[in-house]
């Protein structure tokens, strides 16, 4: 394994190299399997990070690779000149699953592509600029999508970013109500914000956007580039309010494990900008044939496994179990917040989160804190996770968090002296 950080170091990025070394990751993964990672030396370890909401269907589902493995010997890429039949299959099929009028798809590679996309779409059907955007989000680190991600931190050093955007505090309408206007060309919002702390907002929040959308003309732009795909307990997390946006971003559990996707999918008003010219956004990778038969297959294997239903199930037993560790340890757990199998530890000081990150590494359990709050550590576990294996999740998380009580119960000692 050293051999692997020390090319981080020389070829890629030292800083991270000292990173992995810190934290105690220094083990090569190797293969997968269901909600299984096993390193390089046969160490099973059990994924509640999910790769940050990629692995839905869990690692190498039988039908997913199957199916790739069948359009990689007829055609992965396309000429680009000829018309695509699997980019029309997997359109129609989102089409039909996504609420509302939700018509049109518009295929990249990434989430942040998608942002991309969604921010260009609105300004261009709107004739309008302003973009509003919340504190917190995390959208991508592209360069439109950090425009309107909530942490200065990745902001600052690439600074002046895109014009004409405004942060307000996530959840709150009357925040919103206070830049609306007819300037506004987009509001762009998580259903629940994933790097920003698997914060949960109001039940009226994205009604009320909706709303104000539509009293101004302008676009709601709803990222579920996480959230989408069933973390929830719902295909789409914005089915829990009964909100259709005009634009709405998906990626991550969209690739199936397999394949890096993206895609926007719109409503009628908005894909009039194509009407101008059809190649006015378009992508030289995006939609390819693998992908998109990738794309195909994995909604079908989370819509016929019931993965969403699935997720709301272990949830509603998940969360109370976690809370119960949370009255065990007042003085590490501030809260256990959010929906499904989309779930949220916050912690009482910064560097605990990290502690109990490494603790379940040590015993086997993958987990990662949420990059615009490092208090709060992530629980994204594939869909496909049996009960048991949460069980096991949990025993392994009550050991690593009885471990940093002894470590934290030291250090307040030491201080109290």
């Amino acid at each position: 394994m050293d051999d692997i950080l020390d090319g981080y170091g020389a070829y890629m990025n030292p800083s991270l190299a000292r990173t992995y070394r810190f934290m105690g990751l220094n083990h090569a993964e190797y293969t997968g399997q269901g909600a299984v990672v096993t390193d390089a030396d046969g160490v099973d370890y059990l994924d509640c990070a999910g790769g940050y909401g990629v692995f839905v269907q869990g690692y190498r589902h039988p039908r997913i690779v199957a199916a790739a493995h069948e359009q990689l010997d007829l055609m992965p890429l396309s000429s680009r000149v000829l018309v695509s039949p699997r980019q029309v299959e997997l359109a129609q099929r989102l089409q039909e699953l996504t609420p509302g009028d939700l018509s049109y798809s518009f295929f990249c590679n990434s989430g942040a592509e998608a942002v991309e996309a969604a921010l260009k779409f609105a300004r261009a059907s709107t004739g309008r600029s302003l973009i509003i955007s919340t504190e917190g989000a995390f959208h991508g680190k592209s360069y439109g999508a950090l425009s309107v991600s909530g942490r200065d931190l990745y902001q600052t050093p690439f600074k002046p970013l895109l014009p004409d955007v405004v942060r307000i505090p996530y959840g709150d309408l009357e925040a919103l109500q206070a830049v609306m206007s007819d300037a506004v060309a987009g509001v762009i919002v998580e259903p629940i914000q994933g790097e920003g702390g698997v914060i949960v907002p109001p039940d009226n929040y994205l009604p009320g956007i909706r709303d104000l959308c539509d009293k101004y003309g302008a676009s709601m732009i709803v990222d579920e580039v996480q959230t989408g795909i069933g973390h929830t307990g719902k295909l789409f997390a914005i089915e829990h309010s009964g909100v259709v946006p005009d634009l709405l971003c998906l990626a991550k559990a969209l690739g199936g494990g397999v394949m890096p996707i993206g895609a926007v999918v719109g409503r009628p008003w908005v894909w009039r900008l194509f009407d101008s010219s059809p190649l006015i956004h378009t992508s030289t990778f995006g939609g390819n044939p693998l992908a998109c038969r990738v794309g195909r297959v994995a909604l079908d294997v989370t819509v016929e496994e019931k993965l969403p239903e699935r997720a709301a199930e272990l949830g509603a037993w998940f969360i109370p179990e976690l809370k119960q560790l949370m009255t065990r340890h007042p003085r590490l757990i501030r809260d256990v917040r959010g929906r499904g199998l989309m779930i949220g530890i916050e912690f009482t000081a910064p560097g605990v989160g990290g502690m109990v990150m490494s603790e379940l590494f040590q015993r086997h359990v993958l987990a990662v804190y949420t990059l615009n709050n490092e208090r709060v550590l992530r629980l994204l576990p594939p869909l496909v996770i049996e009960k048991a294996q949460l069980e096991t999740v949990l025993s392994h998380l009550g050991a690593a968090l009885d471990q940093v009580e002894l470590v934290a119960d030291d250090l307040w000692e030491s201080t109290a002296d």
